[in-house]
């Protein structure tokens, strides 16, 4: 990216994106107040490129989700700030951060309230047949199709949250209020909140009629969501997952709901991502979002302050807003 002879006096902050993304909101707002590097926008052989930028860079912005690797970082030797523009921050590679002491910020609770909402609307959409009747009605089945299929009532279900934190919490808020009994796994018991702990996700399971997944995604819980859970949760369990597509073994969700082993799953991140399994897109108690919880207007704009405003601590030399530990 070229830079004027008027922003030579602005702070450089390299952005870390692919090829095909880009996301004008955010960087037009960032380059009012920073020297914007983008090696995609540059002539030069990205290893050319990284040379040249490499002891300038101090501070880095990720665009979505592009991997942050060791290799990545080999190539900065003079970072000291990785700003992700996601909660999750399994794209990066924090074992290397920690011992090259580079900090990471996420986006702290720019998405917390609005990716509760849609986990709920996914829980409502597989328990209601929200989706199922909608296209029962588009198909025109509704005249000769005889009387539709009964859905399931919300109030009294047994929900299972694997992760209480901040999005875990607001879903668990959101469901109280339906009348649902909640109850949580996580790394540690939260003994400030008012619900009971089970030490392990498939204790949690075997007393659940629902599994909301939104923990983060880290080599332990890498399919943590396993046949055993998923088992151990019963043939008329819902999974709901809005954190990663990691967590479920995705293998053995699809094996067990096309074998009627599992009630049905609502679905916003898949393993290999965009590619999702023809076979979930047959079912009609699945719901299926292209990854987009976090999707809608304000949770963007909340991102792109929270991202903003930890750049500017950083180079105020102020504690930033949303460090990842």
């Amino acid at each position: 990216m070229a830079a004027s002879t008027n922003d030579q006096h602005l702070p450089p902050i390299l952005i870390h994106r692919t090829p095909s993304v880009s996301f004008p909101p955010l960087t037009n707002l960032l380059k009012n107040h920073f020297l914007l590097i983008d090696p995609h926008e540059s002539p030069l052989p990205l290893h050319t490129f990284y040379s040249r930028h490499a002891h300038s860079v101090r501070a880095l912005v990720i665009v979505e989700l592009a991997q942050v690797t060791e290799d990545t970082l080999r190539h900065l030797p003079s970072l000291e700030l990785i700003v992700a523009s996601s909660t999750g921050t399994d794209h990066v590679d924090l074992s290397t951060c920690r011992l090259r002491v580079i900090a990471v910020t996420n986006a702290g609770s720019a998405y917390t309230d609005d990716v509760a909402d849609f986990t709920v609307a996914l829980l409502f959409g597989v328990l209601r047949r929200v989706s199922a009747a909608d296209s029962h009605v588009r198909s025109g089945l509704w005249p000769t199709g005889g009387e539709y299929p009964l859905g399931s009532k919300i109030g009294g279900k047994r929900v299972g949250i694997v992760g209480l934190r901040k999005i875990g919490f607001e879903v668990a808020k959101r469901l109280s209020a339906f009348s649902c009994r909640i109850s949580y796994t996580s790394r540690k018991e939260k003994p400030s909140k008012p619900f009971p702990y089970f030490s392990n996700v498939f204790d949690l399971a075997s007393e659940s009629d629902i599994l909301v997944v939104c923990c983060t995604l880290t080599t332990e819980t890498h399919h943590i969501i396993s046949k055993d859970v998923m088992k151990a949760l019963g043939k008329k369990g819902v999974i709901i997952n809005v954190g990663r597509g990691d967590l479920v073994d995705e293998q053995e969700l699809v094996h067990l709901l096309t074998e009627g082993e599992l009630g049905g799953a609502g679905l916003d991140v898949f393993e290999n991502e965009p590619d999702v399994p023809k076979e979930l897109c047959n079912l009609d108690n699945v719901v299926l979002s292209p990854h987009c919880a976090v999707s809608t207007q304000g949770s963007i704009d909340s991102m792109i302050q929270i991202v903003l405003a930890n750049l500017k601590a950083f180079f105020s030399d102020k504690p930033l807003l949303s460090p990842v530990s």
